[in-house]
Formats: structure tokens, C-alpha cells, sequence
């Protein structure tokens, strides 16, 4: 049994303002896996206070740099040393597949350093050339941290999410208050034992669990500089209207209804292998789960063939099984979701190519779904509009490029997609006039080096590499006169 019984604030373990621990329990069986203790209002004050003192006392804020990418560094390589750990929690608190938790880990490493070559070419300040050669003026532009950040993440990929932010918020200097669900109590306290460990002073960093009555508490205290979100549309308009009466920054990475656009010419087989992980990583509870297919009607039944292959071949069943693919969800509210949307595509007029909204033959004690493709698919049905959040794919009939860039830019979303095509000027070509801040050719992996974020109702502003970076700054612009 896992035991969080304190939590992390302002890099101490302290007795928590309710002494009550929440069971966390287990997708696969309902069992107890971990019991943690939940932050409340007054954790909240307590951790803001500590961020707000080492913020306004420079403590962290004025290390050099360098130093502070030595330690983000030293967490790095402290988190690769642990990374099957980490995946084990993961696996066991979410019930992500296995294979998906381990194969996050290389990912994660990628992500922390490209922010720190990033971080290590970064402009912290320049001199500017007067744009008049007559003018006396010199101008001297710093980048400066914003303040104290109250960085707010989801369940569904917690160590992704969290290391995109505490690490560019971290190595600009700012104060971080990281609020993780409640559901990832045991891997959000491994992390903050993890960061105990690399020498953050006092005060710059807490960690805690919280429901999301207590999240708004924190959005919305005085003492927030900047707000990170990452999680549903709905949640971030209600971000965005505290950021907005408050006047603080706010960056927000949002929900996705992703468009995968098989090309008449594209190697089905290699698409179809690609949209296994594309469309359907992490049992489909991503925000970047290209669930919609468009297929060329040319091609429009052999293309829902091999996705019923593909996906009748896929195993349901224990995340800790080497052989599954696909586990349960993360609660049984998010199951019961799932299958209402699979219900909902039915009576709709969809055709239900396999899968339903029935609990797979076994496991009826876990929070599983089986696993569902729809044909003959319009784009205005609700299961092709709505984030379902599950291992659902709507496949979907165009004419020509045209139609299926229409189609494609027909969301409220614009986080992800791709493009598959033997021809791949053409498929960039495409990709080019699709609307989403993330767009993949030919299954290529997403980059950690350019910015990620979303149009649309996917979000406002960007994270990775020095745009990310960038995001947790602010400009303060020094004129000087010599002589005058």
C-alpha cells in the first residue's frame, strides 16, 4: 500500500490542514492502491505564501541561469534513473497500458531537454541597435520571470504534463505551485520526492493533490501571477473568464477531436499500423488522439476494413499484462461516458463496425470499454464533434483534398492530426492548410524542440522548447542614454 499521509509545500513535507486520506483506487479491479492526503483551501494559502516569499526575495529568481539548469538538469537525470517506477504508477493509478507508460519515459527526457538547450540559448537580455543611427538611445531587452505560477494538470498523462511546466517555469525563475488530480496522488508524491532531492531553495515549489473546488481556489488567489492549464475546454473557458477578471497570464492547452487524413495514394497498411498508436494511445484518453479517420471514398471500405481488423486484434484487459493493449478507464464516470457516446453513435444512424457500448466478456469489475469503430460517419454528428476520451473512431467519407481539408478544419478543435501519403510534398501540402497548432506525416513522432498548443478551443499559447520557455516570461524593456 502506497501512503502519502503529508504534503509538499514549499519543498517540505507538512502535516496537511485535513488529516482524512482519500483511497486511491484501482481502474483494473476497484481495489485500494494508495491513500494520500487532498490539499485544501488553507494548504493553498500556505503554499502560495511560501512561493510569494521566495519570489519577492529572489531567492530563485536571481540564481544565474546556469545554475538553474544545473538543477533542472540533475532532476532530469534523477527522473530517468527512476523511470520504471514512474511508469509502474502511472500504469497502476491510470490503468494505462504498459507498454504506453514505459514507452512515455524516453519521451520524457526528450521534452526536459529540449527545454534546457533552449533554456541554455536563450536571449535573457540584449542589446537592441537604435533603429535611428542618429538617436542616442540604447535599448536593453530582459526577459525576467513572470512570478508565482500556479500550474494545473490533468490525470490523464500526469508526468508529461507536469515536467511541461514545472521545468520552462522552474528555469526562468519563477515560484511554482503544481496542482496534480486526485487520482495521481502516487505519482505526483514520487515526483515531489524526486525534487525534494535536486536542491530547489525553500518556498519555490509545492505539490499537491487537490479536487477541483480547491483548483479554482488556486486559480483564483491574489497572490497567482500566472496561471498554466493543461485539461478539458469547458474547464479552461472558466480559466480563462479568472484570468481575464484578474488580469493574470494564463496559458491553456484544451481537448482535441483530432483528423487523421489517409490520402488516396498512402500506404494503408503503414497508416493503419501508425493510427494504432496515433489514434488510440493511452486506452484514447488523450487530448492528441487522432479519432477522426477521413478516408478517400475511393478507398472508403477497404480503409474501415483494416481499422476493424486492427482494433478486434488490439487486447483489452490489465494494464500490467506485457500482451495488453488497451486498458480501462480512468474512473467509472469516464466509462460510463464512453459507452453513452458509443450509444449516442448508434442512434445517431452510424454504422457500428465492431466494438458497442457493452463491457468486455471478463472484466466487469475494472472501469473497461470495448474498444469501437463507426462508418459511414457525418462530420456534423455529435460522436465526429465531441471529445469522447475513449478508444472510439469515427471514420469519415470525402471527395477530394478539398473536402478533406473542409472536413478536417470543421471543429471547434485545432490540437493534432496527420496526414498519411506516399507522397509526402503532397501530404505537407495538405498538412499546411489544416488548422491545429500539432500535425504529424506519415506517423512521425511530435518534436519537443518547436511549440505545441492548439487553435481554436484547443488553447491559448504554446509549450516546448524556447517558445514554451518563453511563455513563462516577461519583457522589461531599459533605456539608456550614455552621456545624456
Amino acid at each position: 500500500m502506497i501512503t502519502y499521509d503529508r504534503l509538499y509545500i514549499g519543498g517540505r513535507w507538512v502535516e496537511p490542514s485535513d488529516p482524512r486520506l482519500l483511497d486511491i483506487v484501482s481502474p483494473h479491479d476497484q481495489s485500494v492502491i494508495a491513500r494520500a492526503a487532498q490539499a485544501r483551501p488553507a494548504d493553498i494559502d500556505r503554499a502560495v505564501a511560501a512561493a510569494r516569499k521566495s519570489f519577492d526575495e529572489g531567492v530563485w529568481r536571481l540564481t544565474p541561469p546556469a545554475e538553474r539548469i544545473a538543477v533542472l538538469r540533475r532532476f532530469n537525470a534523477l527522473r530517468e534513473e527512476n523511470a520504471e517506477k514512474i511508469a509502474e504508477l502511472i500504469s497502476l493509478e491510470n490503468g494505462s497500458a504498459g507498454w504506453f507508460a514505459r514507452a512515455g519515459q524516453p519521451g520524457l527526457t526528450r521534452q526536459a531537454n529540449a527545454y534546457l538547450k533552449a533554456a541554455e540559448e536563450f536571449r535573457w537580455e540584449e542589446t537592441l541597435a537604435p533603429s535611428d543611427p542618429g538617436s542616442p538611445v540604447r535599448s536593453v531587452v530582459r526577459r525576467e520571470a513572470v512570478g508565482v505560477v500556479a500550474a494545473v494538470i490533468p490525470w490523464n498523462s500526469p508526468f508529461s504534463s507536469a515536467t511541461s511546466k514545472i521545468i520552462p517555469a522552474l528555469v526562468t525563475g519563477n515560484s511554482v505551485i503544481l496542482k496534480a488530480s486526485p487520482e495521481n496522488s502516487p505519482s505526483m508524491g514520487f515526483l515531489a520526492e524526486l525534487l525534494e532531492r535536486v536542491g530547489l531553495p525553500e518556498g519555490v515549489l509545492s505539490v499537491l493533490p487537490a479536487d477541483r473546488e480547491t483548483s479554482e481556489y488556486l486559480v483564483s488567489h491574489k497572490d497567482i501571477d500566472k496561471i498554466a492549464f493543461t485539461g478539458s475546454t469547458r474547464a479552461g473557458r472558466r480559466i480563462a473568464s479568472i484570468a481575464g477578471e484578474q488580469l493574470k497570464r494564463v496559458s491553456l492547452e484544451l481537448g482535441g477531436k483530432s483528423a487523421a487524413v489517409i490520402l488516396p495514394d498512402a500506404d494503408l497498411g503503414k497508416a493503419v499500423a501508425g493510427l494504432k498508436f496515433s489514434s488510440l494511445l493511452n486506452n484514447g484518453e488523450s487530448c492528441i488522439a487522432q479519432t477522426r479517420v477521413l478516408a478517400p471514398r475511393s478507398r472508403y471500405e477497404e480503409v474501415v476494413t483494416a481499422l476493424k481488423e486492427l482494433v478486434e486484434s488490439l487486447k483489452v484487459g490489465d494494464p500490467g499484462d506485457p500482451e495488453t493493449f488497451i486498458g480501462p478507464m480512468i474512473r467509472p464516470d469516464q466509462q460510463q461516458r464512453v459507452r453513452d457516446y458509443i450509444r449516442l453513435g448508434i442512434e445517431e444512424g452510424a454504422r457500428l463496425v465492431t466494438g458497442g457500448p457493452q463491457i468486455p466478456e471478463g472484466l466487469e469489475k475494472g472501469n473497461y470499454v470495448t474498444p469501437t469503430v463507426f462508418a459511414d460517419v457525418d462530420n456534423s454528428m455529435r460522436i465526429a464533434q465531441e471529445e469522447i476520451f475513449g478508444p472510439v473512431l469515427v471514420v469519415i467519407a470525402y471527395d477530394d483534398e478539398d473536402d478533406a481539408v473542409r472536413i478536417a478544419n470543421d471543429s471547434e478543435y485545432g490540437l493534432s492530426g496527420g496526414v498519411w501519403s506516399a507522397d509526402e510534398e503532397r501530404a505537407l501540402a495538405v498538412a499546411r492548410r489544416v488548422r491545429t497548432g500539432t500535425i504529424t506525416v506519415n506517423g512521425a513522432s511530435i518534436a519537443f524542440d518547436g511549440p505545441f498548443g492548439g487553435f481554436k478551443a484547443s488553447g491559448i499559447g504554446r509549450e516546448y522548447g524556447a517558445v514554451g520557455i518563453g511563455t513563462y516570461t516577461e519583457y522589461k524593456t531599459i533605456t539608456v542614454c550614455p552621456g545624456c
